[in-house]
């Protein structure tokens, strides 16, 4: 979903990152693979998202017509393009936390007459958010109250919805995103495309990413959505800023004048340009690094992606070791100095746990498995919940026998562990935060991981 970008500049964002590590190739492979297969439980699997329906269930509550309804939404539902498209939250891009996101609504027949049935998609909260995992569910209008109360916010959000926006999670669609984002027309701010009753300074937060020439169109189909053919719109521009459109005919005004908060919001995912056409456009990112389906529908083609694979380059690595050049490298699936003798490299760890000085060959052994000049990489990756990349890179770096040492890299690995604890247990409705303050595994980002890399 195309939430701005921060500071107003997507080359200093968090997108980037995003894109580099939240939906890894694999994933969108397998998913891909399993899709196609007809197996959207297996795709879903694999996109690392947790399926709480049963279609079966729905068939007995609601009746076989919506069933199959649902089930042919989910045979086209891309969850790996689910998940490249949800709002994230700087400044590490991770998904934003307790959310629950439509994506389709069905009318049932509920206990008052005609309620909606949503299928929706939720983000665990902050503190169960480890590996960034996501959840399939449905939520009935009319029996609200007995929704999961494990979830911090259970019901479908007015701001964060993709039931008027199947392109973002439905092949079916994904074509439309093109036009959806503007991509067919020039850069700009658009602001051309509405009327203001006012000065449009200090309407638009400065330098914003909106995709104002968008706005009337996409406040159209919403209102339609709603059953009316005008009407006024809010528009929520960050944290503080609030919009209201009239639209009438195809026109839409804007005006600053106090929004109402009973009026229909347009979605997040029409307020502002999607995040992928202003990384093309500036060049942060190239073509290889989209989504196949997003590269096709902004018509940059499918380009074989630049090889992001975490895994072995298998070239020895050089150390200035007592006035020569030597080799450290893998050795029956252990890192290893090359140019030292078995028996040398005994007496030296001897030495080493006597208190003596280590060789460089051994030091860079031991600093490669206490911190790593991958070990950003690494918790990026764990970040995102990439484990799989993860230790491929660390495999491919000392090799899968290896047993790691204490440092940074270890503790990464391990708290990376021990958050997904939490992230079951929340599954299971038997924990909830620590009402002393967030555990060590609860948090983001350690005083460890140093600056962000979009600080560097």
């Amino acid at each position: 979903m195309p939430t701005h970008t921060a500071n107003g500049k997507p080359s200093l964002s968090f997108w980037p990152r995003v894109r580099e590590f939240a939906v890894p190739p694999a994933m969108i492979e397998a998913a891909t693979a399993r899709r196609r297969a007809g197996d959207w439980a297996g795709a879903c699997a694999a996109a690392n998202v947790d399926v709480d329906l049963q279609p079966r269930a729905v068939a007995r509550a609601h009746g076989r017509e919506l069933a199959n309804r649902l089930r042919t939404d989910l045979r086209h539902l891309a969850p790996d393009l689910l998940r490249w498209h949800l709002p994230r939250i700087a400044p590490d891009g991770l998904l934003r936390p307790g959310l629950t996101v439509t994506l389709a609504r069905y009318d049932a027949a509920g206990r008052d007459g005609v309620s909606p049935l949503h299928l929706v998609v939720r983000t665990p909260p902050a503190w169960a958010d480890a590996g960034q995992r996501i959840s399939l569910a449905l939520w009935d209008a009319s029996h609200a109250e007995a929704v999961d109360r494990r979830h911090p916010h259970p019901r479908p959000s007015r701001r964060f919805r993709l039931d008027l926006h199947r392109h973002l999670w439905d092949v079916r669609r994904a074509g439309e995103l093109g036009v959806r984002c503007g991509a067919d027309g020039p850069p700009g701010d658009g602001r051309s495309a509405l009327a203001v009753d006012t000065e449009p300074t200090g309407l638009l937060p400065p330098g914003h990413h909106c995709a104002v020439d968008r706005w009337a169109a996409e406040a159209e189909i919403l209102l339609r959505a709603e059953g009316r053919s005008g009407g006024r719109v809010r528009v929520r521009l960050g944290a503080r800023n609030r919009l209201v459109l009239d639209v009438s005919d195809g026109a839409a005004v804007v005006n600053a004048h106090a929004p109402d908060s009973a009026l229909p919001v347009l979605p997040d995912a029409a307020t502002w340009v999607l995040p992928d056409l202003q990384l093309l456009r500036t060049g942060a990112i190239d073509a290889g690094r989209l989504h196949p389906l997003v590269a096709s529908a902004l018509g940059v083609g499918t380009p074989a992606p630049a090889s992001r694979d975490p895994g072995r380059s298998g070239d020895p690595r050089l150390v200035e070791c007592r006035g020569a050049r030597h080799r450290i490298g893998l050795v029956d699936g252990a890192l290893a100095a090359l140019d030292h003798d078995p028996a040398e490299i005994r007496r030296e760890e001897l030495l080493v746990a006597l208190g003596g000085t280590p060789l460089p060959c051994l030091r860079a052994i031991d600093e490669a498995h206490r911190r790593p000049d991958c070990l950003t990489g690494v918790r990026e990756r764990l970040d995102h919940g990439d484990v799989a990349g993860a230790l491929a890179v660390v495999e491919g770096l000392l090799g899968p026998e290896a047993v790691l040492r204490n440092g940074p890299l270890r503790d990464a690995l391990e708290t990376a562990a021990r958050r997904r604890i939490a992230y079951g247990l929340f599954r299971a409705g038997l924990a909830g935060p620590s009402p002393g303050g967030l555990r060590p595994w609860d948090r983001r980002r350690s005083r460890d991981h140093g600056p962000h890399p979009r600080h560097m």
